[in-house]
């Protein structure tokens, strides 16, 4: 495939880059990734994508746009509150990239559903805002074998990771290896969330999306980094393989879906 003159002039600052170049912005026309999530964090990662051209993008959300998610989910609008996110999402992507495809699933993930959905993508990445569904998601990458890019962010702290066990690294188990008992953690609604926190995790998803797509720069698969907005400081902590790990470990215990993800995050 060659670029046309207005793709040239669309990604023309991608394209004089020496690691992306004409090759490189072909690579991102070909790509496929999955958000799971088109709220805070499936935001901005979403524009992002859409404007650096991946050629598709899969919007999985089985909410609607409320007035109080305007505060910091900047895919959607007032004009689009009581709308389905995942429409939301995909008018707002193609209105900036009209050239790329944008698959809108209004729906909750589930583990019937989740398997098909994944393996029509190369990258998923997961915005979701409860453990249930992180959980999931990282078993059904790991079964499937694609490369997961995981952040989450709680009042004024984020985190990210890169996730790809089939290329030798730790999965999301070996940090976390089960949920936390329900009532523990606060979620968001209940605690806050800075609203900005989210376009800068969401903006730093797309960009290890955009590395792992071209093959360039340093991964953040063996390492966690923890930003906090209110000291403006970033850290980057090693995160080892769990030996002990339930799914990726030498002696698995979770060998398929079957397992109970229902687990609540509220107080």
């Amino acid at each position: 495939m060659e670029l046309t003159e207005l793709q040239i002039q669309r990604y023309s600052r991608h394209i004089i880059l020496n690691e992306v170049g004409g090759k490189g912005q072909k690579k991102l026309s070909q790509a496929k990734i999955l958000l799971i999530g088109a709220g805070g964090l499936g935001s901005p990662a979403g524009l992002y994508l859409a404007a650096a051209g991946i050629g598709t993008i899969g919007l999985v959300d089985g909410d609607i746009v409320d007035l109080s998610n305007l505060q910091r989910q900047i895919m959607h609008s007032t004009a689009t509150v009581g709308m389905p996110k995942v429409e939301s999402g995909k008018k707002t992507l193609t209105a900036i990239n009209p050239e790329i495809t944008v698959n809108a699933y209004h729906q909750l993930v589930d583990a019937d559903n989740i398997l098909p959905l994944i393996s029509q993508y190369d990258i998923v990445l997961d915005g979701s805002d409860n453990f249930s569904t992180r959980f999931l998601v990282n078993d059904a990458c790991f079964f499937a074998k694609k490369t997961l890019i995981s952040a989450s962010m709680f009042r004024f702290e984020g985190q990210l990771t890169t996730i790809k066990p089939h290329a030798g690294y730790p999965c999301y188990r070996c940090l976390y290896p089960e949920p936390p008992p329900a009532g523990l953690v606060p979620n968001c609604q209940e605690a806050g969330v800075l609203g900005v926190l989210a376009g800068t995790m969401g903006i730093l998803q797309a960009s290890e999306a955009i590395k792992e797509v071209l093959g360039i720069g340093e991964t953040i698969a063996d390492k966690l980094v923890i930003y906090d907005a209110l000291d403006m400081k970033f850290r980057k902590v090693s995160r080892p393989k769990d030996p002990a790990c339930p799914l990726c470990g030498p002696n698995p215990k979770i060998k398929d879906l079957g397992m109970d993800y229902a687990v609540s995050c509220t107080i």
